[in-house]
């Protein structure tokens, strides 16, 4: 794939109700890499991957409705695998995605749901914008939860989506902008009451928006499910949502 695919793979998206915008794909084209399918001259599939220290992250599996159970999506992952070679490899698998990633070898890790979250929002008494030289120290907390070094898309995000990203000395949340609804993610906290003091922040800083947010199940945040989905590993141990993780970036990102 390169960068005059995004149109195409936007196409795709929009046809599956997904929420990327093309600086989305720009992350993995930039940081990582991704297959197209191409049949007939169009496209009509995609998958991307992202490495980061510990292993690698695959997203994006996306096959034209038009197209399915034509083997396509087997064929991208066959190439998107080898490509990454042998380390371990962790995806969030819709139910519709699940039976092919078990077929290539993945496991279950944890349940997580597509939640959306909205209200009038309280501001949060020590919350303060996170400005990029505070990046280094929150990358550096963040490795603990997240299980990588994810402190390049943390400022990516943060160039993105300043007026998402916010930190207390307990805290941190960022988050980006959707072709459906904004998203809230990754939020960190040490615990239920920091995490809905940001989250509320958040809100409260933007009146009115109805924000998407993905959880580990349970979630003790007072949001509205939707839908689930599975964090799921390949060649590696398989572990437990991390207990200060209260929202991921999104299926995207990990």
């Amino acid at each position: 794939m390169s960068h005059a695919d995004i149109p195409d793979a936007l196409r795709l998206c929009r046809a599956s109700n997904w929420n990327q915008l093309a600086d989305d794909w720009r992350v993995f084209l930039d940081r990582g890499g991704a297959f197209v399918a191409v049949e007939g001259g169009a496209i009509v599939g995609s998958v991307a991957h992202l490495p980061f220290d510990t292993f690698t992250w695959l997203s994006m599996m996306l096959v034209d409705p038009g197209a399915r159970r034509s083997g396509i999506g087997t064929r991208l992952m066959e190439a998107c695998l080898d490509a990454v070679g042998e380390k371990p490899v962790r995806l969030d698998a819709t139910p519709f995605g699940e039976p092919l990633y078990r077929r290539f070898g993945f496991v279950d890790e944890y349940v997580l749901q597509r939640a959306h979250t909205s209200g009038p929002g309280a501001s949060c008494p020590n919350a303060r914008p996170i400005d990029p030289a505070d990046l280094p120290a929150i990358a550096a907390r963040d490795y603990e939860v997240f299980g990588a070094d994810r402190g390049a898309l943390l400022a990516d995000l943060l160039r993105r989506a300043p007026d998402l990203a916010w930190q207390t000395e307990r805290a941190y949340c960022f988050g980006r902008p959707g072709h459906i609804r904004p998203q809230i993610g990754p939020l960190v906290a040490l615990d239920t009451a920091d995490a809905h003091c940001l989250l509320a922040h958040c809100q409260a800083a933007h009146p009115g928006v109805v924000f998407t947010m993905d959880t580990p199940v349970p979630s003790s945040l007072a949001i509205a499910s939707e839908r689930p989905f599975l964090r799921m590993i390949r060649g590696g141990a398989p572990s437990v949502a991390h207990p200060h993780a209260f929202a991921i970036t999104g299926p995207e990102f990990g």
